[in-house]
């Protein structure tokens, strides 16, 4: 499974976006700057944000782009959706039905049945996640509160230590 470059950018420049906080606004070029996107793409990035309601815009001299609600509001699977979609829509099979109008295993298919547990299990993780939570673990602004995994170092034979 791959995110698509709509995806990852799109997060990395709502991220930029959340960074400014609540009363500051950034600009497309300092996003593409800041992110390494050039400014047509960045600009089609925040277009589609700004649609779904991520994030507002102001023209002008002092103008430029903000959160249109806190960043604890902001769940990180609505944000992928809009941005590209998800793994497994209800209309897959319709999409990938190969030479025939209708899938040949339209009525007993266990490869949609797996699709769609991916799904699920993406879904729940997805919509627990914040763009708070993004922002903390990245070290800006902490808004929610969140549990942390501890992972246990393992010794290797040479006495070095790795994390898993």
């Amino acid at each position: 499974m791959k995110l698509s470059a709509n995806e990852e950018y799109g997060i990395r420049c709502l991220l930029h976006v959340a960074r400014s906080g609540t009363e500051g606004s950034v600009t497309i070029p300092e996003i593409s700057r800041a992110e390494g996107i050039t400014p047509a793409y960045v600009a089609k990035l925040l277009r589609l944000l700004r649609r779904s309601g991520f994030i507002a815009s102001v023209r002008g001299k002092q103008g430029g782009y903000s959160l249109a609600r806190t960043a604890d509001q902001i769940v990180v699977g609505e944000v992928l959706a809009a941005l590209g979609g998800r793994l497994y829509e209800a209309d897959f099979c319709d999409r990938h039905s190969g030479a025939e109008k209708i899938c040949t295993h339209s009525v007993d298919c266990s490869v949609r049945s797996l699709w769609q547990t991916v799904q699920n299990a993406l879904d729940q993780v997805l919509s627990k996640m914040t763009l708070g939570v993004l922002l903390a673990e990245s070290g800006g602004q902490a808004t929610q509160s969140r549990t942390l995994v501890t992972i246990p170092s393992r010794r290797v034979e040479d006495g070095t230590r790795f994390r898993v």
